[in-house]
């Protein structure tokens, strides 16, 4: 009986810590969902900051998996991917390679990668910001394999689409303007286990959908918002999703079961429904919201509400059976404001660095807390683990307690 009672500890234990890891980009399930997180009695004027540490350049959000933080960042003339002990913020090994010279509008401000590692089945896989594409060991960061750009190509604005792991698969999309393969590698060997060739890559990152009991990846290109099969990268349906004058498309799609919804700025928000007919799959217009829509801003789901941060720098809710706008905020933040669902609030973090919490509710916005945490400004998503929130801003990476 003790060491039935011993083991279930242990698994409520291990559960409990898994149910925190926030091992890639949006989290667990890349739809911004926390679980876990208890809310205080009474929301904070600061938070304490535990530990801040320099791990370099760039926009790329930190993983969490267990006890070890993972950063991915820019120092000087590298792209290095640091290890570190949540607890304490020490350094339990890195990995480094040579990077691109960031040129154009993007090197004053972005030097470093803007794709966040994902992590799974022991190895940790990262896209550079010259379209390098590396997977480690998780444990060690030795090189498992390591695919470079020999082709030079990547976007206009160098990468920023996030890698999938999927049924031991690593998937990427690569390649230029107009010049685009999604490829789905092997995780462990590095070998190709499926290609899709058409448009360039965006700055959105793939998202997994079922339907019907058919695994599908569903990828927003250059040009189009696209289904593929998990299992050989046959293109199941296609959406045609041309970004408006100068702007592109950023955004994650949001999945909602059967549902994809699809967001840009100058574009509005859309919600496809993705039907089985046939032998093939029809995408089926639900809705389009010609309002709202994000920038660089993937939007989440709580209890059937769409929140996101527009292209106009201002909070909003949408109804998600029907795509109606039901609240605008007043203020004004800033182009960048990952957020994230909490449970019982949502929480932002803007480019102008103020770390915001505000109550999930169809009726109006109220806001609970703004912080500033950082003097620098932040273009990454923060991680909330139980009472922890790790952030990382344009060059720092910091653990702060929400008590």
């Amino acid at each position: 009986m003790i060491s039935l009672i011993a083991g279930m500890l242990i698994f409520a234990l291990t559960s409990s810590a898994y149910a925190q890891d926030w091992p890639q980009w949006m989290g667990i399930n890349r739809d911004g969902n926390v679980t876990g997180f208890k809310a205080p009695q009474n929301w904070p004027k600061e938070l304490k900051q535990e530990w801040k540490i320099t791990v370099g350049l760039g926009d790329a959000s930190p993983v969490l998996v267990g006890t070890k933080l993972y950063s991915f960042s820019r120092q000087g003339t590298d792209e290095v991917v640091l290890c570190m002990d949540a607890t304490s913020g020490k350094e339990l090994w890195q990995n480094k390679y040579a990077a691109v010279v960031v040129t154009g509008p993007s090197a004053s401000a972005h030097q470093g990668p803007r794709s966040t590692p994902t992590v799974a089945e022991g190895k940790i896989v990262t896209l550079g910001v010259g379209g390098v594409l590396s997977c480690l060991d998780a444990s060690k960061g030795t090189v498992v394999w390591r695919k470079e750009n020999s082709s030079n190509l990547f976007p206009a604005f160098y990468t920023a689409m996030s890698p999938i792991i999927l049924e031991g698969m690593c998937i990427a999309h690569l390649g230029g303007k107009d010049n685009g393969t999604i490829v789905a590698f092997d995780l462990t060997t590095g070998n190709e286990k499926w290609k899709w060739s058409g448009d360039g890559p965006t700055y959105s990152s793939p998202a997994l959908m079922t339907v019907e009991g058919k695994k599908q990846v569903v990828v927003f290109t250059e040009k189009n918002l696209v289904g593929l099969s998990l299992t050989d990268g046959k293109e199941l349906w296609k959406v045609e999703a041309i970004p408006q004058n100068r702007f592109y498309n950023s955004a994650t799609p949001v999945i909602n079961g059967q549902t994809v919804i699809v967001t840009g700025q100058g574009v509005g928000t859309k919600a496809f429904r993705i039907e089985k007919q046939g032998d093939g799959f029809l995408p089926k217009e639900l809705w389009n919201n010609t309002e709202l829509g994000t920038k660089y801003n993937t939007p989440v789901i709580r209890d059937g509400f769409l929140y996101g941060l527009s292209n106009g720098r201002k909070f909003y809710c949408l109804d998600v059976a029907k795509g109606l706008t039901m609240w605008t905020d007043t203020t004004m933040n800033s182009d960048f404001g990952a957020l994230i669902n909490c449970g019982s609030v949502i929480m932002s973090l803007p480019g102008n660095s103020n770390l915001i919490v505000f109550k999930p509710n169809e009726k109006a916005y109220t806001e609970l807390m703004k912080i500033k945490v950082s003097d620098k400004p932040v273009f990454s998503t923060p991680v909330v683990s139980g009472n922890r929130v790790f952030i990382k801003d344009a060059e720092n990476l910091a653990l702060y307690k929400l008590d």
